[in-house]
C-alpha cells in the first residue's frame, strides 16, 4: 500500500507570491473548519491585501444564511447551497453582487471540479466523498480535514490520486502533524506512531454515570470548539479510532505501527519514534486555523491568527493509556483497520447513524458502540474489497439502513 498524503520534496520551493495567488475553493464553508479556513484567508488578507487567496468557491449545506454573509465578505465567484429548497434565499441574498448560486449534491460536486488550485474538503462525513474526488480528479492540491472519507472509500481514494498526481494535505490536526514531523525522516523508518486523545468530557467517568449521558454533556468538548458529530466521536473515542484508519491510509503505515494515548491538555498532538530510538513530538495550541494555515500555506509558511503556545504557563503535559473497557469504539475501528476491505467503510457508516440517532435523542450514549458492533457483526458486504467507488457507496447505503435498523430495536 502507497501513502494517500502528498510527498514533501522540492527542488525549490515556490514564491510567496504563488502561494498567495492561489485560487481556493471551500467545501463545506459554514462549519467550523470553512469558518476557520475563511478566517486564515482574511488574516492573510489584511496583512498581503484583498487579492490575496481569491476564492473559486464555497459551498455550504443548509446553513444558508451564513453561507450568504461569508459570500459578501469573500466574494467567491459561485456560492452553493446543498440543500434545494434554500436556492431561493441563497439567490436573493446575493442578488446583484455579481456572485453565480446554485444549488444542490450535483451543484456541490461541480463546484468542487471548478478550476481552482486549492480546494479545502471541509464537508461532514461521507458526503464528503464525491465533492473530494472531483477535486482530486482535477490534479491540484486538496486538503482533507474529513477523516470518513478516507475511512470509507482509501483504496479509491488512491487510485484517484495515482492517477490524476493530485496533492493531498491532511488538516486533522493530528494527521498534519504526522505530516509535519515525518519531514525529518522516512516514514518506514518510524517504529510507532503515536496519535494524541483529549480522552474527551467523559474521560474520568464511570460507565453507569456515562449510560446517563445527555447531548449536551457529551458535546461540550473541554479543548476544541467542534461541530456536534465530531465533539461527540470524541467523546466516545471513535474518533481516535477513525483517526487511526486514516492515518494507516494517508501514510501507508501498518496497524501495528499506529497506537493512542490520551493526553488531555491538547498540546502534543503526535508523535512519531523512529528506529534510532528517536521520538519527535509536534506541539500547537489546540487551535484548528494552526493546522488550515499549515495546509493553505503548502509548502511554505503563511501567517495565521491561531493561539500561540505557551509552555511555561502550561507547567506540565500529561499522558496516559486509552482506557478500552470504557471506550468500546475505539476497539471496533481498531478492529475493522486491521480486518480491511470494507469493514471501515459499515463501520464510519453505522457510526454516523448512531451518532445522529444519540443527537435525535432516540438512543442512550452507551448505545452508540452497540450499534457500530452489530452492524460490523451483520453480512452487508464488511468482507469484500473497496476497490471502486460504486461498491463504497453501495456498502455505505446497506450499512445505514441496517444501522437506522438497529437504532429503532436499541431505542424501544
Amino acid at each position: 500500500m502507497k501513502a494517500i498524503a502528498a510527498t514533501r520534496i522540492f527542488d525549490e520551493l515556490p514564491p510567496m507570491d504563488a502561494v498567495l495567488a492561489r485560487k481556493v475553493t471551500v467545501l463545506g464553508s459554514t462549519g467550523s473548519i470553512g469558518v476557520n479556513t475563511l478566517d486564515v484567508i482574511s488574516h492573510v488578507r489584511k496583512l498581503h491585501g484583498a487579492d490575496a487567496m481569491p476564492v473559486t468557491a464555497l459551498t455550504a449545506g443548509d446553513n444558508v444564511k451564513t453561507l450568504i454573509a461569508q459570500a459578501l465578505e469573500i466574494r467567491p465567484q459561485l456560492a452553493v447551497i446543498g440543500n434545494e429548497e434554500l436556492f431561493g434565499e441563497l439567490q436573493a441574498g446575493l442578488a446583484g453582487t455579481g456572485i453565480e448560486v446554485a444549488a444542490g449534491r450535483r451543484a456541490v460536486i461541480d463546484a468542487a471540479a471548478r478550476d481552482s488550485d486549492f480546494v479545502m474538503v471541509a464537508i461532514m462525513g461521507a458526503a464528503a466523498i464525491e465533492p473530494a474526488l472531483a477535486a482530486i480528479r482535477r490534479g491540484v492540491v486538496v486538503a482533507l480535514a474529513n477523516k470518513e472519507c478516507v475511512v470509507a472509500a482509501g483504496a479509491v481514494f488512491h487510485d484517484a490520486i495515482t492517477k490524476s498526481g493530485a496533492q493531498v494535505l491532511p488538516v486533522d490536526s493530528e494527521h498534519n502533524a504526522i505530516f509535519q514531523v515525518l519531514g525529518s525522516g522516512d516514514a518506514s523508518e518510524a517504529d510507532l506512531v503515536t496519535i494524541t486523545a483529549s480522552g474527551g468530557p467523559f474521560r474520568e467517568w464511570s460507565l453507569e454515570r456515562m449510560r446517563q449521558a445527555t447531548v449536551e454533556e457529551a458535546v461540550a468538548h473541554p479543548n476544541w470548539a467542534m461541530g456536534r458529530k465530531i465533539s461527540l466521536d470524541s467523546a466516545t473515542l471513535m474518533n481516535k479510532g477513525l483517526e487511526l484508519i486514516e492515518a494507516h491510509f494517508l501514510f501507508a503505515l501498518p496497524p501495528e505501527k499506529l497506537a493512542v494515548v490520551v493526553h488531555p491538555q491538547s498540546i502534543v498532538h503526535c508523535l512519531v519514534s523512529y528506529e534510532d530510538g528517536t521520538t519527535m513530538a509536534h506541539l500547537s495550541a489546540p487551535d484548528m486555523r494552526t493546522p488550515i494555515a499549515h495546509a493553505l500555506g503548502w509548502p511554505r509558511r503563511i501567517p495565521s491568527p491561531s493561539r500561540r503556545l505557551d509552555l511555561a504557563a502550561l507547567g506540565s503535559l500529561v499522558f496516559q493509556p486509552p482506557a478500552h473497557d470504557r471506550f468500546p469504539a475505539l476497539n471496533l475501528a481498531i478492529n475493522s483497520m486491521r480486518s480491511g476491505g470494507m469493514a471501515p467503510t459499515v463501520l464510519n457508516a453505522a457510526n454516523e447513524i448512531a451518532v445522529q440517532a444519540f443527537l435525535d435523542r432516540r438512543i442512550g450514549f452507551l448505545d452508540i458502540p452497540r450499534v457500530v458492533a452489530a452492524a460490523l457483526d451483520e453480512d452487508v458486504g464488511s468482507n469484500g474489497l473497496a476497490g471502486d467507488l460504486e461498491s463504497v457507496l453501495g456498502t455505505d447505503a446497506r450499512a445505514r439502513v441496517l444501522a437506522e435498523e438497529i437504532c429503532q430495536r436499541v431505542g424501544l
